[in-house]
């Protein structure tokens, strides 16, 4: 999320909560994706962390960044923390560690998510340039300890970066040195949320195997092919993981609204104060009996923000975000985005999509999980490996994405997007067993080679 929201506006009672997923329901014609990656700078001459502050940090970077693009940006007391298109064109924004995070606009196809990628990506280069910057195509940061990673000004990360050693082991590593890709997707109805997010959710570890990325940790290989993907098994449980009340009878907005209300708060923000409020329920707020802010009462923002917080595998706001996969480059990132828009909108390749998962147990969807950071394409679910189903879904992604039938400038649909993932799963070998290949080979057992050949 590029800023936190500002509306005002009192909430009294949670059917108002569930009438504000209810509004995000958009007719087929309006639907639209948003693309989001991260990014981890480094200097490039000597493979450093880059910091905030300083005549060539990430603070100089914003503000070239905003010359460049003419964006509007977005503070924190006296700091940029990012930059918004007033237009409604994207955003930028800084996770904990410095990461740099385009959040993209909502498109109509993936023609245009290349077109603004290539775009955010020459104009964040040519700034990034001047001070000797370059960026990861990594899933996580592959030297650097905790220690030596950065630490962004933003107030809600130090609410957060409190509160995570409480609730899990890895949610440090989380914020500081993991980078994701992520799409958002539209729905029509209830019904339409409900049977996309039920796939997605069991497809969303398929879509970790086929995009690992990150087997780095510390300047050696760390055991996994998705660090990243294993980090959120210890992150914070009351918030994150597989939420199988999805796939319960009569599960709906209700049943997203009342779970949310029952995980932990982080903060509650008044003007450009955040309150720390780590812990404490939403329902006692929406009561008006939060002991840290006696007599105040919720507000829409603060709903909205607290949505914000919850980091399941696909997080429900008034779109669905598809929140499973390590960054890559550009076309690891449209792929992403063609795998999830072919199979999500059109109808028979989501109906399709449910016959591929719609009898996996709990169990099995939560073993697939765990399973994949190590193994990926060679995880098994059902008495099937990840790789078939990966090849299913990709095969049903396509024929959705063709149907749609959207034509560049060339001729070419969209299921040229797909080519990227398919190579992947055809050759049953992920980046990570790329890269690995390469430090155990070219590389001569060391890492930084990955900051000549896995940059954008």
């Amino acid at each position: 999320m590029a800023r936190d929201v500002s509306d005002t506006t009192p909430i009294g009672a949670r059917a108002e909560l569930v009438e504000w997923l209810a509004e995000g329901e958009k007719p087929r014609e309006a639907w639209r994706l948003g693309t989001e990656h991260e990014k981890v700078p480094f200097y490039t001459a000597d493979s450093s962390p880059v910091p905030y502050g300083g005549g060539k940090g990430i603070r100089a970077l914003l503000e070239g960044m905003q010359e460049r693009t003419g964006w509007s940006p977005i503070m924190d007391d006296d700091n940029p923390i990012g930059l918004f298109d007033e237009a409604g064109g994207g955003a930028i924004s800084l996770e904990p560690g410095g990461q740099f995070e385009l959040s993209g606009a909502p498109l109509k196809t993936l023609h245009e998510t290349v077109q603004e990628t290539a775009q955010h990506l020459a104009d964040v280069k040519a700034v990034a340039a001047q001070f000797g910057i370059g960026f990861l195509t990594l899933g996580m940061s592959p030297l650097w300890t905790r220690a030596e990673t950065p630490v962004m000004p933003k107030k809600r990360y130090g609410i957060m970066t409190n509160y995570m050693p409480k609730v899990g082991s890895l949610g440090l590593d989380m914020m500081y040195r993991t980078s994701t890709v992520q799409v958002n997707m539209d729905y029509a109805s209830e019904a339409d949320m409900v049977k996309k997010l039920r796939v997605s959710l069991a497809l969303q570890p398929v879509a970790a195997a086929i995009f690992a990325n990150s087997p780095f940790t510390e300047g050696k290989p760390n055991g996994y092919l998705s660090m990243r993907s294993h980090i959120w098994l210890d992150t914070d449980n009351n918030r994150t993981g597989m939420i199988p009340f999805a796939f319960e009878d009569g599960f709906g907005y209700e049943r997203y609204v009342d779970w949310a209300l029952d995980v932990p708060m982080y903060f509650v923000k008044r003007d450009a104060t955040y309150h720390d409020v780590a812990g404490a329920s939403f329902r006692d707020l929406l009561a008006g009996k939060l002991a840290q802010l006696p007599g105040e009462r919720a507000t829409r923002s603060d709903w909205a923000n607290h949505v914000s917080t919850l980091f399941p595998e696909v997080r429900l706001k008034r779109y669905l975000e598809m929140r499973g996969a390590d960054v890559g480059g550009p076309e690891h990132i449209v792929a992403l985005s063609a795998l999830w828009t072919g199979l999500l909108y059109d109808e028979a390749a989501l109906d399709g999509a449910w016959e591929l998962v719609k009898d996996w147990s709990a169990d099995e969807r939560e073993r697939l999980r765990t399973d994949v950071p190590k193994l990926a394409l060679k995880a098994t679910i059902a008495g099937r490996s990840v790789q078939d189903v990966a090849r299913d879904a990709l095969s049903l992604a396509r024929e959705g994405l063709k149907r749609r039938a959207y034509l560049d400038a060339s001729g070419q649909d969209e299921t040229k997007h797909l080519a990227y993932a398919e190579d992947i799963v055809a050759s049953g070998r992920t980046p990570a067993e790329r890269l690995l290949e390469r430090y155990h080979g070219a590389w001569n057992g060391s890492v930084l080679p990955a900051f000549r050949e896995c940059v954008f």
